[in-house]
């Protein structure tokens, strides 16, 4: 009954268990602040360049060895460029160094536990039976012991094919076509996901477009979609992945206050000034 309010970063499915907990609870109705998972894709066009892709998309997949909410799940490829960029991709990976996070020179680190690398490998033996191989990482004889799962890229024919999440260094690339561009876009809003999109595209145009009818938190554009600084860009999803509002947004401080007013007849008093003159209590 002490509890006044949950502020949780996890994965969605915990996220439901808070809040039909919460929900149950006798007492007073106190506020949920989730941020949660995200099946989150970058659209790649025929104008954008190559390397620069490669190189965002690379740090956006396997960087912490994708356990990251923002990470990179699902690449769109325009089908005129996807061959090359997809011969850059597997060469880049090959470049990739998986091993002790402790030292400078590894890329690419353990997952959490054994549990997560049970799941995530289980996920890679589905993909070898039903998808497109395109590159993994090599592991080297040190890695044989502990939870590392190699970073691996595969294609497949939709976001659709997902189901679920899958937390950890696991690339799934998707070809489109200019004129379905539109069918990309309600794929990946359909998904119910809604925490990061990366954009990469020479035209301003279509950048503002996708990003104008996609519903997600945050948008990057011909950037990495990882590693927003808090306080500089505010951080924070909706639908599957959140409910805001953003960490380090001028709305957060907010949600753990209560807005207080006092009345004198029809006159509020201090309605709009200083969070102290508007009376918010600390929760």
């Amino acid at each position: 009954p002490r509890i006044a309010g949950v502020a949780f970063t996890g994965s969605t499915q915990v996220a439901h268990t808070l809040n039909r907990a919460l929900a149950q609870r006798e007492g007073a109705i106190v506020p949920l602040i989730a941020e949660t998972g995200g099946q989150n894709a970058m659209i790649a066009d025929s104008s954008a360049l190559p390397e620069q892709v490669v190189r965002d998309v690379i740090q956006s997949a396997f960087a912490s060895a994708g356990q990251r909410c923002s990470a990179l799940r699902v690449l769109y490829i325009q089908k005129e460029v996807a061959e090359r960029t997809e011969s850059l991709l597997a060469g880049a990976m090959q470049e990739l160094s998986v091993g002790n996070p402790a030292l400078h020179s590894t890329d690419v680190g353990p997952v959490i536990d054994d549990e997560a690398r049970s799941g995530l490998q289980a996920h890679l033996t589905e993909l070898d039976k039903d998808a497109r191989f395109i590159a993994r990482a090599p592991i080297p004889a040190s890695c044989q012991t502990g939870y590392f799962v190699p970073p691996s890229a595969y294609g497949i024919s939709s976001i659709n094919d997902l189901k679920s999440e899958h937390f950890g260094p696991i690339l799934h690339v998707v070809h489109y076509t200019a004129e379905n561009l539109d069918a990309v876009i309600d794929e990946i809003n359909a998904a119910g996901y809604g925490l990061t999109l990366g954009i990469h595209s020479r035209s301003e145009s279509t950048a503002a477009y996708i990003e104008r009818r996609v519903k997600v938190g945050n948008t990057y554009v011909n950037r990495n979609q990882i590693g927003a600084v808090v306080g500089v860009q505010p951080f924070g999803g909706r639908g599957l992945s959140g409910t805001g509002p953003k960490a380090g947004g001028p709305h957060y401080l907010l949600r753990f206050a209560t807005e207080r007013t006092c009345t004198i007849n029809t006159t509020a008093v201090g309605g709009n000034a200083s969070l102290l003159s508007l009376g918010i209590e600390k929760v």
